[in-house]
């Protein structure tokens, strides 16, 4: 016997329960499901008049997943790739200024275990390795040449 089929707001509560979506994300989920886009668009105002759908509480979900291993720009990539802009992202992005030398040198020492480069090449990789992750490069050059606060 097949599952019964999920109404479309059945549809967006099952991935909301999952975890939290951006409106943009949830909405291009549930498009292939609706007849038409005001539908879906009616759906997504609802469920953030009621508080099911939020874009303070996306922020701090993607900044709690992500901000033990990437950096402050590459957070800021991911939440902008979302359709996030404005005062909470603003706010969080803010907030992980602070603390970004700490997260580099943890995921630095977790990759490199805290040794620091013996020639050239080596911190050259070490340096391309947390720009990829994110983190700036005055954090980057103060953790790889072991530079405390």
């Amino acid at each position: 016997m097949p599952a019964p089929k999920l109404s479309l707001r059945g549809r967006a509560l099952k991935y909301l329960a999952a975890r939290e979506h951006s409106r943009r994300e949830l909405a291009r989920k549930l498009a292939p499901h609706a007849e038409t886009p005001e539908q879906v668009e009616a759906l997504l105002d609802e469920f953030e008049a009621k508080g099911l759908l939020s874009q303070a509480r996306f922020v701090e979900s993607i900044v709690h997943r992500k901000a033990a291993r990437f950096g402050a720009a590459r957070i800021r990539q991911e939440l902008q790739a979302h359709g996030i802009d404005g005062d909470a992202a603003h706010d969080a992005l803010a907030a992980l200024q602070g603390t970004e030398y700490d997260r580099a040198r943890a995921v630095w020492q977790r990759r490199f275990g805290g040794q620091c480069a013996a020639t050239p090449a080596e911190r050259a990789k070490q340096m391309r390795f947390l720009a990829g992750r994110g983190f700036s490069t005055e954090v980057i050059r103060r953790v790889v040449r072991d530079e405390d606060d």
